[in-house]
């Protein structure tokens, strides 16, 4: 068993934008608390965090790591997040994991996406938020930053009153002063006693006890605060803020003593949402932290490791030790714990018990998927953690191997990769018969061929993927065809008569046998459809399956000898061709509903080039923070590329999503276009 005990676990994510400095903090962090003998270079890539080759080429965190420090008697488990917004699935992955989530702020780029973000996103989680203002050394000026009271009421500003300093810079931020405990003492802005009279005023708001006492008394004891100080976290009623320089240390033992002494352990933070899919229904269920309990554990990040699939968990109820029989979600059959880690970045050293609100691993245990819960009880094979509610992977690239016979490598690496990145996607796409890979962005996705490449040893020719185009007809029609071929023995003769209308959209395809007389033999009817369906799946017009159509056989001829399968299955074919010629066929595009979220100020611009885009415009929502969502239905060939635009025009604050919404015809001049750049394959069958 561990030396320590679940109310001494902190489980604290460290979020916030690229270049916030984030993964430098954590080295200094496990420097001050013992864990490492001198802090790493990022620059240099000799950090705990940074451990994946292709982090330390492109010297930023790419995905989430778990490091872990023992500090005044208490444990801590940092999870170090990306910042790229590319990178967001790890970092919203690793939310389930902790009570805390510190969010941290670049002192000279003032409030970025991912800050904004990262906090709404962790409030929505219930989750305790800690605000950490980094790079508090270097002198903010007019070209590069402002000064670090103008930051705060920026803070305060976007994310509400709650957010309040619990400590602040003085010596021009070579140190940092603490304002909860203390009353007195000088600091570079604002006052230390009204700094402290603040907090202390946000924390007894929520204890009207204490808050009576204060009122009567004037002050209270900090060890009256303690209790209020979590209750408030819990409630978001408070969001401290703290500052901190990775570079020079300054603020890092007082944010340490913040860790251990404030922030809540896994008894006292706000309980995860687990839901149980009973016969009856979902029924919430909300895991204890008692150590004798049955296990109930949920997979946070699995990574192809090179000793085999590795899985990071988080205990939730229960004790893991090692030989322990756990479940995998349904699956009827255990696997055995034969090793059970802790993980400080790239490293797993071995520990023979995990106990509740503790963060293990396990290795070799293929069963094992992102987002699993772990557990011991037949009672409990339908839980599972309320979904986290990933943004959907925008930018797309089709793949083709670019070695013959690598196939089979690629589906495997590209599997595998899946598996360890929530936002990451593939998919065969049936109508244009691509291998199409999915992510964030076009970073996110050439990082993800790099691994392919480094992991599995295989490369890869990219293109943007096909619009998913398809056909159909918009009025009556018939068609007819004799197909008659000799060739000096047995003949083929067959004819076809069909009729032709168009179908609700979405209601596919119907075929009708209206033959009467046996103008055609029963027998062969099969082959017309046969021959039909072929040009259903290839296109009449130009090359992409053809939808909502009722086709009916009406008449037709046959030969007692020459008629035959093949004969009739040709015939139906050039028949259904012939009649599509006569129904002023179009070519239907994928219309998809897109959620476009920038600052205000770019607004009127979004909207405009929406417009431009043959966008219809559904609707504005305004959200806190100067931000805005315009809801627009938007062909998918004119937004398929948006991500860089939108990054362009919004200087990186913007984002979208967009989910298929219906199909609706191309208009007449971008179907000629369509049109021409088909040849068909198999014009002369």
């Amino acid at each position: 068993m561990p030396s320590y005990t679940t109310q001494d676990i902190r489980n604290i994510a460290i979020v916030g934008h690229a270049a916030a400095g984030k993964t430098t903090l954590v080295e200094a962090i496990l420097h001050a608390g013992g864990a490492i003998n001198a802090p790493g270079s990022v620059e240099k890539g000799t950090t705990v965090c940074d451990f994946e080759p292709e982090e330390k080429h492109h010297g930023h965190s790419l995905n989430n790591a778990v490091a872990h420090l023992d500090h005044n008697g208490k444990h801590i488990n940092l999870i170090d997040t990306p910042g790229y917004p590319d990178f967001m699935g790890p970092a919203l992955a690793s939310l389930p994991a902790v009570e805390t989530v510190a969010v941290v702020v670049n002192a000279h780029n003032g409030v970025e996406m991912m800050t904004r973000r990262m906090m709404q996103r962790a409030k929505e989680r219930n989750l305790c938020r800690l605000i950490i203002i980094n790079k508090i050394d270097t002198p903010a000026d007019d070209a590069t930053g402002q000064p670090l009271e103008h930051l705060v009421a920026q803070l305060r500003g976007m994310f509400g009153k709650e957010c309040r300093p619990i400590n602040l810079p003085a010596g021009g931020g070579a140190k940092v002063v603490d304002v909860f405990d203390h009353a007195s003492g000088e600091a570079d802005f604002s006052s230390v006693a009204d700094a402290h009279g603040a907090i202390v005023d946000q924390v007894v708001e929520v204890d009207e006890e204490l808050m009576a006492k204060y009122l009567e008394q004037g002050e209270v004891k900090p060890e009256q605060l303690h209790a209020p100080f979590e209750k408030a976290l819990r409630e978001g009623h408070l969001v401290p803020i703290c500052f901190v320089s990775a570079k020079t240390g300054a603020g890092v033992d007082e944010l340490l003593h913040l860790f251990t002494d404030l922030m809540p352990n896994p008894t006292e933070g706000n309980p995860r949402p687990f839901v149980n899919e009973t016969k009856t229904g979902p029924v919430e269920v909300h895991p204890e932290p008692d150590p004798s309990k049955h296990v109930l554990a949920h997979v946070f990040k699995v990574v192809d490791d090179r000793f085999g699939k590795l899985g990071i968990f988080r205990i939730h109820q229960g004790t893991v030790r090692k030989e322990s029989q756990l479940f995998v979600g349904h699956a009827s059959k255990p696997f055995k714990v034969g090793h059970l880690f802790k993980v400080q970045g790239k490293d797993h050293p071995e520990v023979d018990a995990g106990i509740p609100g503790d963060l293990c691993g396990v290795i070799k245990v293929e069963e094992v998927h992102f987002d699993a819960v772990l557990h011991d009880s037949h009672d409990e094979d339908d839980i599972h953690l309320l979904a986290l509610n990933f943004p959907s992977p925008m930018a797309g690239l089709a793949i083709v191997a670019k070695a013959r016979g690598d196939e089979q490598k690629i589906m495997t690496g590209l599997a595998r990769l899946a598996q360890e990145d929530p936002c990451f996607v593939v998919e065969r796409n049936s109508v244009t018969h691509e291998l199409v890979i999915r992510g964030m962005g076009e970073l996110h996705l050439r990082v993800m061929l790099e691994k392919l490449k480094n992991k599995y040893g295989v490369e890869v020719d990219t293109h943007p993927p096909k619009i998913a185009y398809k056909e159909t007809i918009t009025s009556k029609a018939e068609g007819h065809h004799r197909h008659k071929k000799q060739t000096g023995g047995a003949g083929q003769f067959g004819e076809v008569y069909l009729r032709v209308e168009p179908l609700e959209r979405g209601k596919g395809f119907e075929f009708v046998d209206d033959t009467v007389g046996g103008s055609i033999p029963n027998q062969f009817i099969p082959a017309i459809e046969k021959g039909i369906r072929q040009v259903l799946d290839l296109g009449a017009v130009a090359g992409y399956p053809f939808q909502d159509v009722r086709v009916s056989v009406y008449d037709g001829k046959h030969h007692p000898v020459d008629s035959k399968e093949v004969a009739f299955v040709t015939a139906g074919k050039r028949a259904f061709i012939d009649a599509i010629k006569s129904a002023r066929p179009v070519v239907l595009e994928p219309i998809v509903m897109a959620e476009v979220t920038v600052p205000n100020a770019h607004m009127g611009d979004i909207t405009s080039d929406l417009s431009g885009k043959r966008g219809r415009i559904q609707g504005t929502d305004m959200l806190p923070g100067d931000m805005a969502v315009i809801k627009a239905l938007v062909p998918l060939s004119e937004i398929a590329n948006y991500q860089s635009q939108l990054k362009s025009v919004t200087a990186g604050q913007g984002s979208y999503t967009m989910e298929l919404s219906h199909y609706d015809p191309v208009p007449s001049h971008i179907q000629q276009q369509i049109v021409a750049q088909y040849k068909p394959q198999h014009e002369e069958d």
